[in-house]
């Protein structure tokens, strides 16, 4: 069995894989991330595990987890499924790489489009014959929320809400327009910027904002939370096997 593992920037979500089948799923703070792992690893027969984020953790916690179980880091040298047309390679994130990987995977021989909807807004692009270009970067619901009340003398700080009706008739309602219908229509933008390009294209979004876009976007989409565990998967087993 392998364990895939994200790291963010307070929790941690982990999944364990039998080849390409996901087992069972696990959350948890990212503190408590080595007794959460030898949890996992007493409870099933793991042979390997992948990472990413590694940055997140110290340098004496990943040698503690190697020490549990061995272990891979997502990194820009590591083998991919897909070939990497980013033109600063070097620079691409282990999560960006984890969900071409996972799109290539599960949408061979498309053309697909994998938005990230977290604590950024990444679109990433990968065509029929498996050329990742790139995409773009933006800041997500709650970076908006917090950016308005922060760089602000006077604009409360809100959590996400459903709109019911774009024109915003308070202050409150003012804000959650400007931010929940800004994302969706940015994200509907960039979908018909891409459809008008490639014809043919599948779209996944996936992230912790997943549940609550879904619904409200235009385009038929594939949800899927889970999609960045997938895709560490697929590299893991895609690097074991060379």
């Amino acid at each position: 069995m392998n364990l895939a593992i994200d790291v963010g920037n307070s929790r941690v979500k982990a999944a364990v894989f039998l080849d390409d089948k996901l087992i069972e799923l696990f959350v948890f703070q990212s503190t408590k991330i080595i007794s959460e792992i030898k949890n996992i690893k007493n409870k099933f027969d793991i042979s390997d595990a992948i990472i990413s984020n590694v940055a997140a953790i110290s340098d004496v916690k990943f040698l503690k987890i190697q020490h549990i179980v061995p272990i891979t880091k997502v990194s820009s040298t590591i083998h991919t499924p897909f070939f990497n047309k980013y033109k600063t390679p070097n620079t691409l994130g282990a999560d960006r790489i984890a969900l071409v990987a996972a799109a290539v995977k599960n949408f061979p021989q498309q053309n697909v489009l994998v938005i990230d909807a977290g604590t950024c807004i990444t679109f990433d692009f990968v065509d029929e014959n498996a050329n990742y270009f790139g995409g773009a970067i933006s800041p997500g619901i709650e970076m908006r929320f917090k950016s308005l009340h922060f760089y602000t003398s006077k604009l409360p700080l809100l959590e996400k809400s459903t709109l019911d009706n774009f024109i915003g008739q308070n202050t409150q309602e003012s804000i959650n327009s400007g931010v929940v219908n800004g994302v969706i229509q940015e994200i509907d933008g960039v979908i018909e910027q891409y459809k008008r390009k490639y014809q043919h294209l599948t779209i996944v979004l996936t992230g912790g904002d997943t549940n609550f876009l879904s619904k409200q976007l235009k385009s038929s989409i594939f949800a899927n939370q889970n999609f960045l565990l997938e895709g560490l998967n697929e590299l893991l087993i895609f690097n074991k096997n060379k």
